[in-house]
């Protein structure tokens, strides 16, 4: 495919917003640059370099005789996993390697995939079965089931309420693992036949970062060190931060009991 030098500019524009979108799903390092590089080649680049962390993506396209173009993108938020539209992006990935679209209808198409995001309803059920298995599945009683199931509700509540002031994933767990353990606590002290470790065993486990943890470890398994142990970092920080309101949380029952 032939491109004018305003198409190149827009399809390096595009291939940018595919490696946020890419990251904003999930998608490991070795996966955004190797779909962009793929993308690049396609449109006939004869090289294309790309270097990708979780909050940087940079991106040189060269095309024979011309000079090279670069731009690099910073990405605020990569927090996300979102199969559904990472699905769709392989798709369009898929298509274009094989037949190119023209670089503004591949960046309307990533448009429609960013703004295609998970019904709120489909969140709050996946929550609602998840808390309330995970409960029963670590000894917990049906009742105990039962208020794991109350509490996700508010927790899927909360994540949406944090994520529309933009508060950051540290904050975010820390408030919300606070909220939900203190709320459990007092539920527990007014029937003290529920289970306080049985609730919470199921509702930690909606906010624990397995898959952003998970993804460093493979990111530095294969070969990208600098974003997996960012990834790792932000993970376990997360995490401190998660059971440091769940700590806060019990100490105040204690101290209530």
């Amino acid at each position: 495919m032939t491109l004018t030098k305003e198409e190149k500019t827009v399809l390096l524009d595009a291939l940018l917003d595919m490696g946020k979108l890419l990251l904003d799903c999930g998608a490991e390092i070795s996966r955004v640059e190797d779909t962009l590089i793929r993308l690049s080649h396609a449109y006939g680049a004869e090289r294309a370099d790309v270097f990708v962390i979780t909050s940087i993506i940079s991106l040189t396209l060269e095309f024979p005789n011309e000079e090279p173009l670069t731009e690099t993108r910073r990405i605020y938020s990569s927090t996300g996993t979102d199969f559904h539209r990472l699905e769709d992006l392989n798709r369009i990935s898929r298509s274009c390697c094989q037949s190119p679209l023209p670089p503004e209808e591949l960046r309307n198409s990533l448009q429609k995939v960013s703004e295609g995001r998970k019904p709120f309803s489909v969140i709050l059920v996946g929550s609602i079965l998840a808390a309330g298995a995970f409960s029963i599945f670590f000894g917990g009683s049906f009742p105990d089931a039962v208020a794991a199931v109350v509490f996700a509700v508010c927790i899927s509540f909360l994540q949406k309420h944090f994520e529309n002031y933009q508060v950051t994933p540290v904050g975010s767990n820390l408030l919300i693992s606070f909220f939900i353990g203190l709320g459990a606590g007092l539920l527990c002290l007014l029937i003290p036949s529920l289970h306080m470790d049985k609730i919470l065993i199921g509702d930690i486990m909606l906010l624990i970062p397995g898959l952003a943890m998970t993804n460093s470890i493979r990111n530095m398994l294969g070969g990208n060190t600098i974003s997996g142990m960012i990834r790792l970092t932000e993970s376990l920080i997360w995490a401190f931060a998660l059971a440091g309101g769940f700590m806060i949380a019990i100490r105040i029952i204690d101290l209530l009991s």
